[in-house]
């Protein structure tokens, strides 16, 4: 539990080596996707060797463009698909057939199995994250079942130190996403070269919010997955804290936490849903700028691993337990052999098509999908933009919302894949379309029944088909 009383000695201080770092000067605005032959005015999609079809029954396979030479066919395979990840727990769910997917990346050998590796902003550089379990002020608040995990990795080597105290390549302050992909090499992949991580901590977007280029954010965020999991790392994704210091910031956190939910969600690996767990605590876990994490302060000095009732209402302290409970998950069917914890999990009903549309249960709600390995070609045209040619492959969704509902439709695409957003009404005819949209579709839903499709876009070029993640969240 992350919820308990405050003790005496506690106060409620900042990390020792907090500072703002929400950069202004590497924010980008989404680019247009004039790449695509006639489509000067449609935004970027990024996406070229898409991953393989994720219909209920098929393997998820996601060599990408970015790292298709070194990634084999099945790096990212879910045996079954798919598992919804839905808001609410702290950790995704890990599944009998996630944990055989998880088994297979662990099983290739390319990543030491007593080293992680941390990617991301300053709240991962921080010294008030997972150093301290290297130390003697460690209290698991009576969670022994997470010592052998903690003892693993404490005697692993990363670098010459071991993963818990190594400054990481891939951490600076200030960073967002795209930050640990510049440059030849990279970031991350010198941080991959030096220690050959088994899993790796990820979290971004605290800074990535500053430029609203969500779209972005989102292929950064499947190209940092997809290059981990060639090197085979099994990310780690996190939600990000609030932005207590920027309300209009704010707004977008859950957005953002959306997209990062649903790359974990895409490609099968764990999420952790911090934002959520800071959310009880007194000031949101947040220090005196309302953007970095307190750590727990006693007469003798921070103790940022004290998982104790008093320790968990500081931020540093509840990110850490999460991320050390999300490490144990993965290290007990990865490298242990045990049962996965969860019997089962929310999963995507439908075929994604007219008569049987996949079934949005719930907002936030995401999917991942390849319409060059998959879908129906029921719509050519739309009414609502008849001059938009969509008769390449598309997939259906069914909404029904019981108010009005404020939607956000967002799709993330790479490369030359263009894939556009219909909303249509319960009838599910072309004539009904009432908005469509390139990449995003904002709408408040009237109680009843919608349809969205993902269809395909086409040109002189040819069928702009490929791997999509689409997302969506309610607004209100």
């Amino acid at each position: 539990m992350l919820l308990a009383g405050c003790g005496a000695s506690e106060s409620l201080a900042p990390s020792p080596d907090a500072a703002v770092d929400v950069a202004t000067a590497d924010a980008a605005v989404d680019v247009t996707r004039s790449d695509v032959p006639g489509r000067a005015d449609a935004p970027f999609d990024a996406e070229r060797d898409a991953p393989a079809d994720v219909a209920v029954d098929a393997p998820l396979d996601a060599s990408t463009d970015v790292a298709r030479d070194a990634a084999p066919a099945d790096v990212v395979a879910v045996p079954m698909g798919p598992v919804l990840y839905a808001d609410g727990p702290l950790h995704s769910p890990i599944t009998s057939d996630l944990a055989a997917h998880l088994r297979s990346i662990a099983a290739r050998g390319l990543g030491a199995a007593q080293v992680f590796s941390k990617i991301g902003d300053s709240i991962t550089v921080s010294t008030s994250f997972l150093a301290c379990f290297a130390g003697a002020n460690v209290d698991l608040g009576g969670r022994e079942a997470l010592r052998p995990t903690l003892d693993l990795y404490r005697a692993g080597n990363a670098g010459g130190t071991d993963p818990f105290r190594r400054t990481s390549l891939a951490a600076t302050v200030g960073w967002s996403a795209s930050a640990a992909l510049a440059g030849t090499p990279s970031p991350l992949a010198r941080e991959l070269s030096a220690v050959h991580p088994s899993a790796a901590v990820v979290m971004f977007g605290t800074n990535d919010i500053q430029s609203r280029a969500i779209f972005t954010y989102g292929a950064n965020l499947l190209d940092i997955a997809d290059q981990l999991l060639a090197a085979g790392a099994i990310p780690i994704f996190s939600s990000v804290p609030p932005r207590d210091d920027d309300a209009a910031a704010d707004l977008w956190v859950l957005r953002y936490d959306a997209v990062a939910r649903a790359v974990a969600q895409s490609r099968g690996v764990p999420f952790v849903d911090l934002h959520r767990a800071l959310l009880p605590l007194p000031a949101h876990g947040l220090g005196p700028d309302h953007i970095h994490p307190t750590t727990y302060l006693v007469a003798a000095g921070y103790r940022a691993c004290d998982l104790g009732p008093a320790g968990l209402q500081f931020g540093y302290n509840t990110r850490n337990l999460l991320t050390l409970e999300a490490l144990h998950r993965l290290a007990e069917v990865t490298l242990r052999g045990h049962a996965a914890p969860d019997a089962d999990a929310p999963r995507l009903a439908g075929a994604g098509t007219v008569a049987d549309p996949f079934l949005v249960p719930s907002l936030p709600f995401a999917d991942s999908r390849d319409t060059s390995r998959g879908g129906s070609r029921v719509f050519a045209r739309y009414p609502c933009d008849a001059a938009a040619d969509e008769s390449g492959p598309e997939f259906v969704y069914r909404i029904t919302v019981t108010r009005p509902t404020a939607l956000r439709a967002m799709v993330i695409t790479r490369g030359t894949t263009d894939v556009d957003l219909q909303l249509l009404d319960r009838t599910a005819t072309a004539a009904s379309c009432s908005v469509r949209n390139d990449r995003v579709i904002t709408t408040t839903l009237q109680p009843g029944t919608w349809h969205l499709t993902v269809d395909t876009y086409v040109d002189a070029a040819g069928t702009h088909s490929g791997e999509y993640v689409l997302v969506l969240v309610d607004d209100g």
